[in-house]
C-alpha cells in the first residue's frame, strides 16, 4: 500500500523509517544542508546532492531525499554559498566554481565516510572539479555542464531558444524570469501551476563569476575525474544541456550516457522523477558498500 508524503513523494508503508532534519544539524552550521536519514542504521555510504544554477538544496527535498532515505541511505543536500539558506547571498557574484568546490569539501569533511556525489547541471560541473583532487565511491552527473564547458550549450540556446536565454540572463543579473521560461527550461512533462509557482519562488540569481568559470576557465581534467566510477544521465528534451552534450560528457569519461525519453532538464522535479532516481539507486547498490 502506498501513500503520499507531505511533499507529494510516494512512500511505502513497509519502507525504512526515516528522520527529516528541516534545519541544519549542528555540524553543518556554515552551510544550509537538508538531511534525510533512515531511523534504522543506514547503508554505510552516505549520499551528497549538489544543485545547479539559480536554485538551492530544496530541489532535492521535493522527491530525491525522501526516496533515498526510504531506501536506507543517509541523504544530504547542500546549498552552495550564496544559495538558499547558506551565507553569502549579498556577495553571490564573488563566488567562483572553486568556492563551490570548497563548499563540497567542507560538507564531505563532516560526514562519517566519503559520500557518493550526485550533481545536477552546474552542480555536476562542481562535482567534476571536486573529483580532480578527491576520490569518491561514485559520482552521478545529471544533465551536467560538460567538461568542455558551457559555450556549446549557450550557443545552442542562443539559436534555438533566444527568449529563454534572454530571461535566464535577466535572472543571472538579479532580475526575474517568467513562469513560462521556468516551465520550458525545466519541464517536458506536465507540471501544475501551484508547483510551478513554488519552484519559481525558490529560484534566484547566480554568480556571474561561476558562469564565466564554466565558460572559459579551468575546465575539468578528465583523466583525474575518471578515477571515480561515474553514472551520466541526461534528458531527451533538455533545452539547457542538450542530450548531445550529455553524450559528449559520457564519451569524455568512457561511460554510457543514459538519456531519459520525454523528460526535461529538471529530472529530479519531473513527473517521472522516479525513473532517474531508481537508476541511480540500482547503480549505487551495484557499487557496493
Amino acid at each position: 500500500m502506498t501513500a503520499a508524503g507531505h511533499n507529494g513523494a510516494p512512500h511505502n508503508d513497509d519502507a525504512v523509517p526515516q528522520r527529516f532534519y528541516p534545519m541544519n544539524p549542528p555540524r553543518f552550521a556554515q552551510h544550509e544542508v537538508l538531511v534525510r536519514t533512515p531511523a534504522v542504521p543506514a547503508q554505510p555510504t552516505p549520499l551528497l546532492f549538489i544543485h545547479g544554477a539559480y536554485t538551492a538544496a530544496w530541489c532535492w527535498e521535493e522527491h530525491f531525499l525522501p526516496f533515498f532515505a526510504e531506501a536506507g541511505y543517509a541523504a544530504y543536500a547542500l546549498s552552495l554559498s550564496g544559495h538558499g539558506g547558506s551565507p553569502g547571498r549579498k556577495h553571490l557574484d564573488s563566488f567562483s566554481i572553486a568556492d563551490y568546490v570548497r563548499d563540497v569539501e567542507a560538507v564531505v569533511a563532516e560526514l562519517p565516510t566519503p559520500p557518493v556525489l550526485i550533481g545536477h547541471s552546474m552542480g555536476g560541473f562542481v562535482v567534476q572539479k571536486y573529483l580532480e583532487d578527491h576520490q569518491a565511491p561514485g559520482a552521478v552527473l545529471m544533465c551536467a555542464v560538460p567538461p568542455q564547458g558551457l559555450m556549446s550549450a549557450a550557443m545552442g540556446m542562443m539559436f534555438s531558444k533566444p527568449g529563454m536565454m534572454q530571461d535566464l540572463n535577466s535572472l543571472l543579473s538579479g532580475g526575474k524570469a517568467s513562469l513560462e521560461t521556468l516551465r520550458e527550461a525545466l519541464f517536458a512533462q506536465p507540471v501544475s501551476l501551484d508547483d510551478l509557482k513554488r519552484f519559481y519562488k525558490g529560484s534566484q540569481s547566480e554568480s556571474h563569476r561561476a558562469i564565466w568559470d564554466m565558460s572559459l576557465f579551468g575546465m575539468p581534467r578528465t583523466g583525474r575525474v575518471k578515477r571515480t566510477p561515474l553514472l551520466v544521465q541526461g534528458a531527451e528534451f533538455d533545452h539547457l544541456i542538450a542530450a548531445s552534450l550529455v553524450e559528449m560528457t559520457a564519451r569524455s569519461y568512457d561511460v554510457d550516457a543514459h538519456i531519459f525519453p520525454g523528460m526535461g532538464h529538471g529530472l529530479m522535479l519531473e513527473r517521472d522523477w522516479k525513473k532517474p532516481a531508481q537508476q541511480i539507486l540500482d547503480w549505487i547498490r551495484e557499487l557496493g558498500p
